[in-house]
């Protein structure tokens, strides 16, 4: 029923609760509503934190933003020790295809909050790529550097 991901499978507590199906979410502490990119989203979140070693400290969930006066809500959001954003992440569902449209909404977003990396993924595929504010530019990386401590 659980679209295999291209992502290590994780152990995830789920529930039924009269024929829908919730997920723990140990970010938030609290079951969630299992849609297909929330499964994206819990898989790469457990992604960041055991094979890329970012701790769950360091990780926002949803966060709020506002983008030409709407509200507008990112995926992940990890930070270094410092405080600082590093890393922002969009998911999208396995069935929705990584195009130029949602690579420009993640880069809408990033005005915003000016993240050095972005991440996109659907589960299936995942594009990473480092941002150049000064020179306007950005870079393709094959991938997701680990987390290191500064």
């Amino acid at each position: 029923m659980l679209q295999p991901l291209n992502l290590p499978p994780y152990p995830f507590k789920i529930t039924d609760h009269n024929g829908q199906l919730f997920l723990f979410d140990e970010i938030r502490k609290k079951d969630v509503v299992l849609t297909p990119e929330e499964w994206v989203r819990q898989h790469f979140i457990q992604f960041l934190i055991k094979e890329k070693r970012y701790p769950r400290s360091l990780i926002k969930l949803e966060g709020g933003l506002k983008l030409n006066q709407q509200a507008k809500r990112t995926d992940i959001v990890l930070f270094n020790n410092k405080g600082e954003k590093v890393l922002l992440v969009e998911c999208k569902a396995p069935s929705v295809k990584i195009t130029q449209q949602v690579f420009d909404q993640v880069a809408r977003y990033n005005w915003v909050h000016r993240v050095p990396v972005l991440a996109v993924t659907n589960g299936l595929q995942h594009f990473y790529c480092k941002i150049d504010f000064d020179n306007e530019r950005f870079d393709f990386m094959p991938e997701l550097e680990n987390y290191l401590s500064e």
